[in-house]
């Protein structure tokens, strides 16, 4: 039960407890005091989630290497607040199916991609369409948004990953896909095998700096409780162990694998009880590109966004390992000229640097049997 009460300060409407006898607005800092016999508003209770009417500051934390910038308050709230300063979504949490797509084009930039957007609607096809999310439990950032903070700049995609996995619970499903640049760089803290951190290149990243794997980590697989479930769907280069997970699966070309072991004694990297899985384009040492070869016309999509929707779609009730495979060949196979929907010419060389193909690799939070569980979002 909560009652909804306007800040005294910016007027921003607050989901409050109902035994709470003040609150502190995240937007204002202004301190509104709680009047304990004002009845709640009726619509505050059951039709708005706490997600969508109220704003939470959680604690700042800077990363090494990630730019000058901590961590804001979380953006939840269910209108904005006055200008200039908006909330950056009003996005509701639609039963227990979560979902954050990002797609950036940089566009305007010597290193423009062209087929970031059109992966996140492709994804957004498949989750709503295909897989039963509400269209309300999704939330796109993309340059192609009229709302600002609807832009994958670095602050807007942190608000974003904390929305995700604000006040998830067991049997809840999130869904995390980034199309985009990828990059690494040094690791400050020693938690890397390679001496690399892994890190996403947000729109803005020239001037506020990446979105590093430490921080991905912090914020949407640390506080995963048990029963809940995140899968990243990651298009970028670098981007093997972009949520630095602690088991990564090796497989070679007969489909054969075994689970690395990247845990260190220095830093946890698991959830709180949940289960975490990541497909990346690639391993953290090669790239990805995007691509027209396996649409048949001059759209663009990114090679391993493509092969997963189209594994997803083609083979209902497939395993992990099914979908590892089906993926890993699809790009094979585009490789040698093999796709059965017309010719591969346009497959641009980006993808593959000279013998080398990119590999798309499944990290997780815990080892299991990929070819004896059934992948379910």
């Amino acid at each position: 039960m909560a009652r909804r009460e306007r800040c005294s300060g910016c007027k921003l409407l607050l989901l409050v407890p109902l035994e709470a006898r003040s609150v502190r607005c995240a937007v204002c800092q202004a301190v509104t005091n709680i009047n304990p016999t004002v009845t709640s508003d009726p619509r505050s209770v059951g039709h708005w989630d706490p997600v969508r009417d109220s704003i939470i500051e959680p604690g700042r934390t800077s990363y090494p290497g990630s730019g000058t910038h901590g961590i804001p308050y979380v953006y939840v709230p269910h209108q904005r607040p006055p200008q200039p300063r908006p909330s950056l979504a009003a996005v509701s949490v639609h039963g227990r199916k979560r979902a954050l797509l990002c797609g950036v084009n940089y566009n305007d930039k010597s290193y423009r991609l062209k087929g970031s957007i059109n992966d996140v609607k492709c994804m957004r096809y498949l989750l709503v369409e295909k897989l039963g999310f509400p269209n309300d439990s999704i939330l796109m950032l993309t340059e192609d948004e009229k709302d600002p903070f609807k832009l994958p700049t670095k602050q807007n995609i942190r608000k974003a990953l904390r929305w995700l996995v604000y006040g998830c619970r067991a049997g809840d499903s999130l869904v995390f896909h980034f199309s985009g640049h990828g990059t690494r760089q040094t690791d400050y803290n020693l938690d890397e095998a390679d001496g690399y951190d892994e890190a996403l290149c947000p729109l803005d990243h020239e001037t506020e700096g990446y979105i590093i794997d430490d921080e991905i980590n912090d914020t949407i697989v640390r506080p995963l409780p048990r029963g809940a479930t995140l899968h990243a769907i990651i298009d970028s280069c670098y981007s093997g162990t972009v949520l630095d997970l602690p088991f990564v699966c090796r497989m070679n070309k007969e489909g054969f694998y075994i689970w690395e072991d990247q845990r260190t004694r220095f830093c946890y990297k698991g959830t709180s009880g949940g289960l975490a899985f990541c497909f990346s384009a690639c391993d953290d040492n090669q790239t990805s590109a995007d691509t027209t070869a396996f649409t048949g016309n001059n759209i663009r999509t990114g090679a391993m966004t493509f092969s997963f929707i189209q594994a997803v779609q083609n083979e209902p009730g497939l395993t992990y390992g099914r979908l590892l495979n089906a993926m890993r060949n699809a790009l094979r196979d585009a490789k040698a000229g093999l796709r059965l929907n017309g010719p591969i010419a346009s497959l641009i060389n980006k993808v593959v640097f000279g013998t080398t193909i990119q590999e798309p690799l499944l990290s997780s939070s815990e080892k299991f049997d990929i070819y004896s569980k059934p992948f379910a979002l």
